[in-house]
């Protein structure tokens, strides 16, 4: 499985292009941080307005929990998610977790997937991020 990567003089899984490395971020929450929930979604739609550019080989963001209402239709984070997903990035979002909070239907980006899929992704990963 993928391990979330800490700088080091020795580190071997950097990738050959330009020292980035191969990301998936796992969001488990419609807002970052604690507190002020409005606050929260705010600063986690400039996260990700801003994760395009500062994770080079982004490759996946996947949601569980509340998290899967970020792809929600007329969440604040759809477009920036939008955008991610429009540049390449996969965005999964648990089916389990859409079901239980019964979103299905309002999913606007991405796709639902099992946990399976979501496993691989982050199987794959050189580094893995929780949000």
């Amino acid at each position: 499985m993928g391990s979330v990567w800490q700088a080091g003089p020795h580190s071997r899984s950097m990738s050959a292009r330009g020292g980035s490395m191969k990301t998936v971020i796992v969001i488990n929450q419609d807002s970052m941080g604690h507190g002020d929930p409005e606050l929260g979604r705010k600063i986690l739609t400039t996260f990700f307005t801003k994760a395009g550019a500062a994770f080079r080989e982004l490759e996946a963001i996947v949601f569980f929990n509340s998290g899967v209402k970020c792809l929600t239709e007329g969440a604040p984070t759809l477009p920036p998610l939008s955008t991610l997903h429009e540049q390449g990035v996969d965005l999964i979002a648990c089916g389990t977790c859409v079901d239980a909070l019964g979103v299905r239907e309002w999913i606007s980006a991405g796709e639902i997937g099992s946990m399976d899929q979501i496993l691989s992704e982050m199987e794959r990963a050189e580094k893995v991020i929780t949000i």
